[in-house]
This record gives C-alpha cells, structure tokens and sequence, in this order.
C-alpha cells in the first residue's frame, strides 16, 4: 500500500476514532486529533464548524443510537487532498446496521480534515 493510500485510511481512522468515543474528554481529544481547528461537518441534519460544535453534533449522534459503533464499510478512496469512504452505525449487541452513509472528507497538508460532506443513505424512520 502506498504512503499516499495510508494517508487517507489513517485520517479516516481518526475520524472514526472521534464518533466512536463514549467519554466526552476523550471525544474532544479526538476530534482535535482528527479536525482542523476551523474544520466543519455538513450532513442533512447538521452543518457546523469548529471542533466543539463537531463535538456536539457527535454527541447527540451517540445519544440518540447508544450502543451503536460507526465502522467503515468497503475501502477508502483518494486522490489529491480528498477521500471518500462509506459506513455503518452497527448494534454492538446484535449486529445490526439501522443507518449508513457515505462521507467526502478534505484534508489539509497534515492530513487533519478541513471538512466532511456526509450523505446518509440508510436512516430508519422517525430518526
């Protein structure tokens, strides 16, 4: 695997890293970690800026699917600053997936995310 593919799975990584922490602290570790300290995530319900208002709209994921993980599905693709990936909300408990999507991330040149355009392609109804 090249040094550029690894680029765009280890920013992924991160990201994923960010929704998938429980603890509040170590949430914001992680979004600082993995965002631009302007970086902003845009899906169809939320479009914000910053690292805490990327940390709250985490959150509110978590407490609305709590015991849910987000794991990527498929590979991650790239070229030039620009990756795309797809993933699931997955049950720890029993394995199923009731949301997906597919995200377009930037990154800036120390492969931190400048920005995040989510696309939700699976949503149960009423969430």
């Amino acid at each position: 695997m090249s040094a550029t593919a690894h680029r765009y799975e280890d920013a992924v990584a991160r990201y994923f890293e960010a929704w998938n922490a429980e603890d509040p602290a170590a949430r914001a570790k992680a979004v600082v970690v993995a965002w631009t300290e302007d970086g902003g995530y845009t899906d169809p319900l939320a479009d914000v800026r910053g690292h805490e208002g990327i940390a709250v709209v985490i959150a509110a994921a978590r407490e609305q699917f709590p015991g849910f993980a987000f794991r990527l599905t498929g590979v991650v693709d790239g070229h030039h600053d620009i990756a795309r990936f797809s993933w699931e909300l997955v049950s720890t408990a029993d394995g199923s997936a009731p949301v997906a999507g597919s995200d377009v991330i930037t990154l800036d040149g120390q492969d931190r995310i400048r920005a995040v355009l989510g696309f939700l392609d699976r949503v149960p109804a009423g969430a």
